[in-house]
C-alpha cells in the first residue's frame, strides 16, 4: 500500500511538492532582478519583499537563489524586458517545475535546454528571452 498522497488536481490539498529551487548565474544584475520581481510578484518566498539581488565582485560567477512556492500564484506574468537572454535553473518536483515554468511564460519566451528527471522531482534548465 501507498501512503504517498496522489496530487489531484489541488495543489493546496495535497500539501508537498509545492516548492521549487530557483537559480541565476553568469547574468546582468538588472536582469536577475526582473526574474526575482516576475518570481516575487506571482509567488511566496524565501525572500524578504524589498530583497533583490546585488552585484558581487570576486574570480568566481555570482548565483543568486530563491525558493518559491508555487501553491497558489498571486498575480499573472506581465511581459519583462531582459538585456540578454538568462538561464535559469528549477528544482522541484514536477507538477511545480510545470507550474513555474508557465507562469514565467507570461513575461518570457521561454525554452526548455535541459533536463534531469528523478522519481519524485526534476531539475530543468530553462531559458529566458524576450517575447
Amino acid at each position: 500500500m501507498n501512503s504517498t498522497p496522489e496530487r489531484s488536481g489541488d495543489a493546496a490539498t495535497a500539501g508537498h511538492g509545492e516548492e521549487v529551487l530557483v537559480s541565476l548565474s553568469r547574468c546582468d544584475l538588472a536582469d536577475a532582478r526582473s526574474v526575482f520581481g516576475v518570481l516575487g510578484s506571482a509567488f511566496d518566498s524565501d525572500r524578504d519583499a524589498g530583497d533583490e539581488p546585488e552585484a558581487t565582485t570576486g574570480p568566481r560567477p555570482t548565483v543568486w537563489v530563491t525558493t518559491v512556492d508555487v501553491s497558489e500564484p498571486k498575480a499573472a506574468a506581465e511581459p519583462v524586458t531582459l538585456t540578454a537572454p538568462v538561464t535559469v535553473d528549477a528544482q522541484g518536483g514536477y507538477w511545480a517545475v510545470d507550474r513555474l515554468r508557465e507562469h514565467l511564460t507570461g513575461a518570457f519566451a521561454v525554452r526548455v535546454v535541459g533536463t534531469a528527471a528523478g522519481d519524485q522531482e526534476q531539475e530543468v534548465r530553462l531559458r529566458l528571452e524576450n517575447r
